[in-house]
């Protein structure tokens, strides 16, 4: 325990050293963990396969999907499926096969287990560092959902490939129906607590209730899911999409609180998931080379293996995009050849991470008859080799490939700022004819201070919406200089309406979520100021 924490104390020390020198964290963490895995008489950090995948993955996942936009997650469901379960299937089986052919005396269920434990780009990585580089939002849609959703593909292959390892063969109506029952029961399951969730948020009064039952909700959906053959993650997605999706119709004390929490939750295990991937190498190669394999031969093959992972990925997805048929996946943008560069993006975006390192370390020790399961201690070097690999040769290489390419959109971020300005101007007008529709007896009052108090508002909303428009564009230390003092149920009542205005623009796809969650979280901040004011008087 005393491990973890100063593994944990050092992590963060080291993310605020990556974003204080604007340094994708995620690389800097794999790094400076490789490098201290090799200082001589430290002891190992072993984290049990299983605790990462039901307590660290979850939570991330979960993260995640809050942040996605379940409108935009469904605008581009083909290419993300496309790309999250069918990639995923093809890789497993293409790579299984190359493993077969490199490693001496590697049977084919177990090279089918490690293209599997190797398939899936993570969507804590691809989060992470997608983040961190600013990628366009349909970029980032795509590589999200792909991530968000292929670990079902992934896990279903490993499990079959892992029965017909340790002695019993699976046929492929029985693959087919553990795919389906993963993907059915976890996307049901992961609606119903999704539901339940958004329930507590809107009918329990104690915020700090409320909110710690939403930080249960991935764990008891991945668990539920996984002990009834559904797919914990794509439960855990669902949740995750569906509470994000129903954000505005929470109260604005707990989505202020939920945002700290899950900031800091999701801060706090990317930290430690990447530290103890750079930390994990050293142990995995002194196990290979006490295994008596020959250690040239291994580490050729695990060169070649990723190598050819990362150039399968570059041919799948431009055969994809370009192929007749299926060559509108990926959208063009604004910019002239924007579908190459994006493509081309994507392309290289492919960084392993938790799934991949939990994955094969759950591998069993032995078969069903009680011998060794072969090439376990290969397969966990080369799904080691494979997630620092990727993280460190795409990972650092992203930023001048995003450069070159010029696939950032500044057009992207006008019209944000632009649908930024028109979502104030409908929010503003809402409270205006709210005002308007105000009688004595709504307010409970006589028609005369009703009206004082009509006047004292009206100017209110108006000076505010100017000037939060005039705030459009600038960066938040500019925007520090503005802030909201009033009070009074009457002003709570007009953010009320304001919210419902722009949530109603969302739903009717005229507003991105992401900007609708920037708007979103100002009105929060006044409510919150309101409260606070109302309490202190």
């Amino acid at each position: 325990m005393t491990q973890l924490i100063l593994v944990l104390i050092g992590a963060l020390l080291v993310t605020a050293l990556a974003r204080s020198r604007e340094i994708a964290a995620p690389l800097l963490l794999v790094a400076v963990g490789m490098a201290v895995s090799l200082v001589p008489g430290l002891d190992e950090l072993r984290i049990e396969p299983e605790l990462l995948l039901t307590a660290v993955l979850p939570p991330l996942l979960y993260a995640a999907a809050l942040e996605s936009s379940f409108t935009n997650f469904r605008a581009r469901i083909r290419p993300i499926v496309h790309h999250g379960v069918l990639q995923v299937i093809v890789t497993s089986f293409v790579l299984g096969w190359i493993a077969f052919l490199l490693i001496p005396d590697l049977p084919l269920a177990s090279a089918i287990v490690l293209g599997a434990v190797i398939a899936p780009p993570d969507a804590v990585t691809a989060a992470a560092i997608g983040r961190q580089l600013k990628l366009p939002r349909g970029v980032m849609t795509v590589l999200g959902g792909e991530s968000l959703i292929n670990d079902a593909a992934a896990l279903t292959i490993y499990r079959m490939a892992i029965t017909a390892a340790v002695g019993t063969t699976p046929t492929l109506a029985q693959g087919l129906w553990v795919f389906a029952l993963a993907v059915v029961v976890g996307v049901v399951l992961g609606l119903g607590f999704g539901m339940l969730a958004q329930l507590a948020r809107q009918h329990i009064p104690d915020v700090q209730i409320a909110t710690l039952l939403g930080v249960l909700v991935p764990f008891i959906a991945y668990l539920t899911a996984e002990e009834l053959g559904g797919s914990g993650v794509l439960a855990v997605v669902t949740a995750g999409l569906y509470v994000g999706h129903n954000l505005p119709r929470a109260r604005a004390a707990g989505r202020l609180q939920e945002h700290t929490v899950w900031g800091a939750i999701n801060l706090l295990l990317e930290s430690l998931v990447f530290a103890y991937i750079g930390l994990q190498l050293k142990s995995v190669v002194t196990e290979v080379l006490e295994s008596g394999r020959p250690a040239g031969a291994i580490a050729l093959a695990t060169l070649l293996i990723l190598l050819s992972l990362m150039a399968f990925r570059v041919l799948w997805m431009f055969a994809s995009n370009y192929l007749p048929g299926v060559s509108h996946l990926i959208r063009s943008g604004r910019q002239r050849g924007g579908r190459w560069r994006r493509t081309a993006v994507l392309s290289w975006a492919g960084m392993r991470g938790v799934v991949t390192l939990a994955a094969a370390g759950a591998i069993p020790f032995t078969t069903g008859s009680g011998a060794p399961l072969p090439g376990r201690e290969v397969i966990q070097f080369v799904a080691a080799v494979v997630t620092v690999g990727t993280i460190l040769l795409q990972g650092t290489t992203l930023p001048l490939l995003i450069r070159r390419l010029g696939i950032t959109d500044p057009e992207e971020a006008r019209s944000d700022d632009q649908a930024e300005a028109e979502a104030r101007r409908i929010a503003t007008n809402a409270a205006l004819a709210y005002l308007d529709g105000l009688t004595p007896a709504d307010a409970r009052c006589e028609s005369s201070a009703l009206n004082r108090m009509v006047s004292r508002m009206r100017g209110l909303v108006e000076h505010q919406g100017m000037a939060a428009a005039d705030q459009v564009g600038r960066t938040p230390a500019e925007r520090a200089d503005t802030s909201t003092r009033t009070f009074s149920e009457l002003r709570r009542n007009i953010i009320d309406v304001q919210r419902s205005a722009i949530a109603d623009e969302r739903d009717a796809g005229n507003l991105d979520d992401e900007v609708l969650r920037r708007v979103l979280r100002e009105l929060d901040l006044q409510e919150a100021a309101v409260e606070s004011s109302w309490r202190n008087r």
